[in-house]
């Protein structure tokens, strides 16, 4: 295994070796889907550098009798572990590798560019269980010495308070687990958000949600708006309905980082996607759907730096699991102990208002 792993490496994309995010990343690109340039600092750079430092040993001792449901102590040992993967020193070898790495990434994109750092832990993005939002990803950095820093931050992100108890609760662990780090050219983005290959609301395959913003997809994707809720026929592609949301504000490059801007009431009333823009959403989402051969929930941006027909450019997409789990598990029951289904929504549309707000009620 190398201590590095470009997107556009013919090496195999192991998720122990790339954790879920970077290995779908590379897993995209080997297939020619629209994905912008990267890297991944690969678990093996993790593993050396807490071994090396005495880490891994301590990790060990620190959870082995810990308590989930004792907050205050799972608080206290989360951040000794942190603090001692922030100021610990990083071995040579990993230093070197990632250097090559983003100065190869910035002659590739004809010189120093932002770039986004994302944690990629081996638990993640897995078809039974959701990890999103666990651990750390940090956008529009500039210059190495902020990629080096975030990429520590992101390796400490996998012993958070929240990290550490959702995996004792849903038994997942800490044997084996480990942490990439995607570092990649960040999208100068005019519109973004999400798109899921199925109606979130009652699961129906033969729909595709899409929930679309101004601007970076953060703001879609932590809720600080209400974005455009958009149903469309899977086969058609036309729209079964839609709800244009309040898109205040966008997070938009200013003086060198990421700052809200307010968004005028002409554009924050009206949708954020023409029709064209669309049905580009909606290809690329069946494209990865038919890629991975189940349903997906994806990240895609229009890049304002890029022409039209050529700016639609995917940024993750991972197995949608609220659904496909409780597929599985009713699979599993007999028959007599399943449950009648829920009433369903109303077959014109999402019920919620956005895919977000769905999810977050089906997952409690």
């Amino acid at each position: 295994m190398s201590l590095v792993q470009s997107f556009d490496s013919t090496a195999e994309p192991r998720l122990a070796d790339l954790g879920g995010k970077g290995a779908s990343l590379v897993t995209m690109t080997q297939a020619g889907m629209p994905v912008p340039p990267g890297f991944v600092v690969t678990t093996e750079s993790f593993d050396t550098f807490v071994s090396e430092s005495g880490i891994a040993e301590e990790i060990v001792t620190e959870l082995g009798a810990l308590n989930p449901d004792d907050v205050a102590e799972v608080d206290e040992i989360s951040a000794r572990i942190r603090r001692r993967l922030t100021d610990s020193e990083v071995p040579e070898a990993v230093r070197t590798a990632t250097k090559a790495a983003y100065d190869e990434l910035a002659a590739a994109c004809g010189g120093e560019v932002p770039t986004a750092v994302r944690s990629s832990a081996t638990a993640e993005d897995l078809p039974d269980a959701s990890f999103a939002g666990q651990q750390d990803t940090y956008l529009w950095l500039t210059g190495y010495a902020a990629v080096t820093e975030h990429i520590r931050r992101c390796w400490a992100s996998l012993y958070t308070s929240r990290a550490i108890i959702y995996r004792l609760k849903n038994n997942i662990p800490d044997e084996g687990l480990s942490m990439a780090v995607v570092v990649q050219k960040m999208v100068n983005a005019k519109t973004a958000g999400v798109a899921i290959t199925m109606n979130p609301a009652n699961g129906d395959r033969s729909k595709i949600a899409v929930d679309a913003s101004w601007g970076v997809g953060e703001t879609v994707v932590s809720g600080l708006v209400t974005p455009d809720n958009i149903l469309l026929d899977k086969i058609t592609l036309q729209v079964v309905h839609e709800h244009i949301g309040d898109k205040h504000i966008e997070l938009v490059p200013t003086e060198g980082e990421l700052a809200e801007r307010e968004v005028p009431s002409d554009r924050a009333d009206v949708r954020c996607l023409s029709d064209e823009e669309l049905t580009e959403v909606a290809t690329l989402a069946k494209r990865a759907e038919k890629h991975y051969r189940c349903p997906q929930d994806i990240e895609w941006a229009l890049d304002r730096d890029l022409p039209e027909g050529e700016n639609l450019l995917l940024l993750q997409s991972r197995p949608e699991t609220v659904h496909s789990s409780a597929e599985k598990k009713t699979e599993k029951e007999p028959a007599a102990a399943v449950k009648p289904p829920a009433t369903a929504a109303p077959t014109g549309g999402i019920d919620l208002g956005s895919i977000t707000a769905s999810l977050m009620k089906k997952s409690g």
